[in-house]
């Protein structure tokens, strides 16, 4: 039974993730664990789907500690007094998605042994359920956003700038504005309520879905905008002059300041661009499969001092390994205040990137990767840990099945000639379907 994806179970509600199934989740967890703090983004189905791992793990004998509707990490740092965390969120999925995620003390998502643990025993039905006398308790907590706030203006310094957020009309609605307002900044909020409908735009921090915000940064003469996703673990910014910044460009700039002249070691997945590479010579970048909770895996192996995704998940180990889009979003704060965005853009190397994506059954994808691994292992240095990544004398190429959509994805980056080498790549995969 595979339950568990590159970021928690989700899927769409009361199909691939209904209160049935958070029922079994609650009573596996509440079997293994005698504490939890639980949580929830904004999304319709979330108390639905809450109340059912609720009831799971208090049936089990599971004392359970309800801090309302949060961000990720804000869930993710309340953890840290209990024996796990539950997130219930589809992330940057659209409204008729839920999910969700489990989270050790120390931030860190439940790792695969852990997932393996909990789909083998709802397969085999091995959880307890426990006599009247024994059922867990519920309480609740009105502190955990004051708790996450707390911890991250004791790490960053207070500036006057001006800045357009937009929440998404997700969960970061309920922190990101009265912390950045706490550290001094003016804050024109975009999209701050919370709507679980997501009415103003997808969740999906993408620069297809910041129109509006690209549009207010220059009319209200901002210094820059932030924009979250549904549960804000995601954090995704446009400069101040309304252009969106790429999400390998952030990965640069907050490792560059997270290193410092001192360099070390920053964990990426392996559909970064070698952007990061350039930018940060001299330190060491580790490659893991795609997933934020793979990067933090690799974070924790190597002790990194930072990792990300481009998808906009940015981990700072010294204070989570979850990512963290509030911190993420007070950090970049600091650092414009030093220089403006654009210019922080002006100094990083820009390659040619092209992306593209063909239909392949899932239970066709092991024969077809096995074919394309063959062509392109005596091409280059090949990395297999997810997908096969080559990497070549002008660039590199990823060829990597979809995790989540019955697709294969080509993504090719080069100093020059990236056309060839993505034609190169997609030949192989077209003949490797036949």
């Amino acid at each position: 039974m595979k339950l568990f994806g590159s970021s928690g179970i989700r899927g769409i509600v009361n199909k691939e993730v209904t209160p049935e199934l958070a029922l079994q989740v609650g009573l596996v967890l509440g079997s293994r664990k005698k504490t939890a703090v639980i949580g929830r983004d904004p999304r319709v189905s979330a108390p639905m789907i809450e109340h059912a791992l609720v009831a799971g793990l208090t049936a089990a004998g599971c004392d359970v500690t309800k801090v309302g509707m949060v961000t990720t990490p804000t869930l993710a740092y309340a953890a840290r007094e209990y024996e796990c965390g539950v997130m219930v969120t589809a992330s940057h999925n659209p409204s008729e998605y839920v999910g969700i995620k489990l989270w050790n003390p120390d931030g860190m998502a439940f790792d695969s042994a852990q997932q393996e643990e909990i789909e083998d025993a709802i397969e085999n039905e091995n959880f307890l359920r426990v006599t009247w006398d024994l059922i867990g308790k519920v309480a609740e907590n009105g502190n955990a956003i004051r708790d996450h706030m707390d911890l991250i203006e004791g790490l960053v310094r207070d500036s006057k700038l001006r800045v357009v957020l937009d929440c998404g009309c997700g969960a970061g609605s309920t922190i990101t504005p009265y912390l950045l307002q706490e550290l001094g900044c003016q804050v024109i909020t975009l999209n701050s309520q919370p709507d679980g409908h997501f009415p103003a735009r997808n969740p999906e921090p993408n620069d297809q879905n910041l129109s509006l915000l690209k549009k207010a940064v220059v009319a209200f003469e901002a210094d820059f905008g932030i924009a979250h996703d549904g549960d804000a673990d995601r954090m995704m910014a446009v400069d101040e002059k309304g252009n969106f910044v790429s999400g390998d460009e952030l990965l640069a700039i907050f490792g560059r300041f997270e290193c410092g002249d001192e360099k070390g070691t920053v964990v990426v997945p392996v559909d970064t661009s070698m952007m990061v590479d350039d930018y940060l010579e001299g330190s060491e970048i580790i490659r893991t499969r795609v997933g934020d909770v793979y990067v933090a895996e690799g974070i924790k192996q190597y002790g990194a001092i930072y990792g990300g995704e481009p998808s906009g998940s940015w981990i700072f180990p010294k204070i989570s390994y979850c990512p963290d889009g509030i911190y993420a979003a007070a950090k970049l704060v600091e650092i414009v205040r030093e220089k403006k965005l654009s210019e922080l853009r002006a100094e990083l190397p820009v390659y040619a990137t092209k992306r593209g994506a063909f239909p392949c059954a899932n239970e066709k994808k092991a024969e077809l990767m096995e074919k394309v691994k063959t062509k392109l292992e005596p091409l280059g240095k090949v990395l297999d840990i997810d997908g096969i990544r080559v990497e070549l004398e002008n660039g590199w190429v990823l060829v990597r099945p979809s995790g989540t959509e019955a697709k294969v994805r080509i993504t090719a980056e080069a100093r020059e000639k990236v056309d060839e080498i993505y034609e190169m790549a997609e030949k192989i995969v077209k003949e490797a379907l036949k």
